[in-house]
């Protein structure tokens, strides 16, 4: 909650310091940065006749008629009609005594809203009012901020216009720059933007294009770029040890596989590999699309490590994912001699001892495992190189603890969820990225086709058809078990209803919380080619290998997100066979359900589906703000502001160099209240 001292200076009582809280509002400086949610045009007055739809605006007239209604539900209508002529409903679904008074028949009132067409005629629902005889009218726009309940607007500009006399808002950037950048001072930009001129309409304060929006952008831009600079200056100044390993062990790997390399996994193994021999920590982002094989490159990095005399550490989100990466090492590290470790939270006591003790006594080259690998009882003998995938699943916490395992370790976090070239601009502006652009040449096309759930019996012959010609197929729901709100169809009735429309098939079911070994009998299973079909939930997202699977049928499509749905399809086309995924979707949909269905159907790469999602969803959402532990951007969009985010990438190195006051000062300002990746 806000200081006593704040709250004394700004004269806000306790209470509405509790309020203000709740909008994350702790300083005069937060109040001063709360700006507009939209703007209200009472300078002047509209004749009715020409007020615009869906546009907030003000008219006055004189009340005709009123009449409190029932029908379809209470609610007060009231006619007013202009000089003109033309008349205007108003509409409150709740309203008091004092409305139905201020509102009599023959008085003269001014209404501000946004105009619709409605049952009535063209109508003001909950307009707000005044009279029009005895008050003048407005020297500026009117704000309207973001608020909670009991907060009301009129005491927010009062607080807000306290908190701009307040503070001492001198510029944290030269005037020089400024000039430079065509921006104006801040102080002016703030004032503009709390209290904008009647000359200024209100699409122009609503667009960010006004050059008061550009100044806050940019700053806040320019504070996240100095941060990330800072982060990766503070990353190569510390010590690790090199990791120069002889290439012998990546060799014998190398021959003993059945494919060759893609020269974009060549590219990408040599950036690793020249990271992990300097003297400094790698802080490295391997981005692959589903497919493009990202766990050979970690297992090149990690063989580097271990002929280096050190240990590795593999982290992934689900045991189904950590689970298939221990088995694929298992396979290409054991015929090289050496021995990989399996830890998971599901596992019994003796097993878990052993495998802890071998990473201990450093017997267990590699640690391959789920969030138990970071627990405080599992310790490294020589720990080298951490490689964490789907790294955006893990909050920031978490991957601090298992490199904290070691001194300096050196960190691959791979992501098969592209990361737009705006969002690596900014928010992963502290990692060096990686990027495999090309897919192996043996992968197949698949073809998604979108399909009403009315047509499931269609489906089900398909997947028939499917499985009589010798291939298998993933049945996908979204829950486990009934849901009333959601009423969606569940794995397990799934199931049920499968094995009795296709009798000849052998159908399995997998979901999270089945016991790790019930779970790991049934997937070996499946990748044995044992069972025909496999119903399962979301747990098969990421990591699943099974070439003979050529069919995905994802049930209630619309109710996923796009980097789902495109890791889930990512799942079939491994194979030589044709493949295939079906969108089962119910009606209506919404319109982002639309959207996403659209961007999935007419898209298979992963980064344009990446790009088309972060315009539907945002960075916050996009990224897992709360999990990454990202401070999210409050005026900046990336997409639009692509040249300010370019202006600021170009400026922070040059304020780190000559000028560290400016640095200083500017962070200060704008990272005070907000986390930061300073230290991270």
């Amino acid at each position: 909650m806000m200081p006593t001292e704040t709250q004394k200076q700004l004269k806000i009582t306790e209470n509405a310091a509790k309020k203000l809280a709740k909008l994350n509002i702790q300083t005069a400086w937060d109040l001063a940065l709360h700006l507009p949610l939209r703007y209200e045009d009472e300078t002047h007055v509209m004749p009715i006749a020409d007020a615009p739809l869906g546009v907030p605006c003000q008219v006055e007239g004189t009340v005709l008629f009123q009449e409190v209604q029932f029908r379809p539900r209470r609610q007060l209508v009231v006619r007013i009609a202009d000089h003109s002529g033309s008349v205007l409903h108003l509409r409150f679904i709740h309203f008091y005594p004092s409305h139905q008074k201020q509102l009599a028949e023959g008085k003269r009132i001014r209404a501000v809203g946004e105009i619709k067409h409605g049952f009535f005629g063209d109508e003001m629902i909950h307009p707000k009012i005044r009279d029009a005889e005895n008050s003048g009218l407005a020297e500026s726009l009117t704000p309207v901020y973001p608020t909670v309940n009991g907060l009301t607007q009129p005491n927010l500009r009062r607080m807000i216009q306290t908190a701009l006399d307040s503070l001492p808002l001198h510029d944290t950037l030269p005037d020089d720059l400024l000039g430079r950048l065509n921006l104006p001072h801040l102080a002016e930009s703030l004032r503009l933007l709390h209290a904008p001129p009647p000359e200024l309409t209100v699409q122009q304060l609503s667009d960010g294009t006004l050059p008061a929006w550009q100044r806050l952008k940019f700053d806040e831009l320019l504070a996240q770029q100095l941060s990330m600079r800072l982060a990766r200056q503070k990353r190569i100044s510390g010590e690790a040890k090199p990791l120069n390993g002889d290439g012998s062990l990546s060799l014998r790997l190398l021959n003993a596989l059945p494919f060759a390399l893609t020269q974009a996994q060549q590219r990408v193994v040599g950036e690793i590999r020249a990271d992990l021999a300097h003297t400094y920590p790698m802080h490295r982002l391997l981005q692959g699309d589903v497919g493009s094989g990202k766990t050979i490159v970690a297992a090149l990095a990690a063989l580097t490590a271990i002929e280096a005399d050190t240990q590795v550490a593999v982290m992934a989100p689900t045991e189904i994912l950590a689970e298939q990466h221990f088995i694929k090492f298992k396979q290409w590290f054991e015929p090289l001699g050496l021995n990989v470790a399996w830890l998971s939270g599901s596992q019994r006591k003796k097993a878990k001892d052993q495998n802890k003790t071998a990473v201990s006594d450093g017997l267990a080259h590699i640690a391959v495992g789920t969030h138990a690998l970071f627990q405080d009882d599992v310790q490294f003998h020589n720990l080298g190189l951490v490689i964490v995938d789907e790294q955006h699943r893990f909050g920031v916490a978490q991957r601090l603890a298992l490199k904290n395992k070691g001194c300096d370790v050196h960190q691959l976090m791979m992501s098969a969820t592209p990361i737009p070239r705006t969002l690596a601009m900014s928010f992963f502006a502290d990692l060096d990225v990686s990027v495999i652009d090309e897919l192996p040449p043996n992968r197949t096309p698949i073809k998604t086709r979108l399909v009403n759930s009315a047509r499931r019996s269609e489906v089900e012959g398909f997947v028939l058809a499917t499985c009589r010609k010798g291939q298998q197929a993933y049945w996908v729901c979204p829950l486990i078990e009934e849901s009333e709100t959601l009423q969606l169809q569940t794995a397990t009735d799934t199931l049920a209803v499968l094995q009795q429309a296709l009798p000849e098939l052998k159908i399995g079911l997998v979901h999270g919380r089945m016991k790790a070994a019930e779970k790991a009998g049934i997937m070996s299973e499946f990748s044995a080619g044992r069972l025909n079909v496999l119903v399962a939930t979301t747990v098969i997202e990421v990591g699943v290998d099974v070439p003979n699977a050529s069919l995905m049928v994802i049930e209630h499509a619309e109710r996923m997100g796009l980097a789902q749905l495109h890791q889930l399809r990512g799942r079939v086309g491994r194979g030589a066979a044709a493949s295939a995924c079906v969108l089962l979707f119910s009606e209506p949909l919404s319109e982002l359900a639309k959207a996403r269905l659209k961007v999935i159907y007419e898209h298979t790469d992963g980064f344009e589906i990446a790009r088309q999602d972060l315009n539907i969803r945002g960075p916050g959402e996009f990224l897992g703000a709360r999990q990454s532990g990202v401070p999210m951007l409050r005026f900046a969009d990336l997409e639009e502001d692509l040249q300010l985010l370019e202006k600021a990438r170009e400026l922070a190195p040059q304020l780190i160099d000559h000028h560290p006051a400016t640095v200083t000062a500017h962070l200060n300002r704008w990272l005070a209240s907000r986390e930061s990746y300073l230290g991270v």
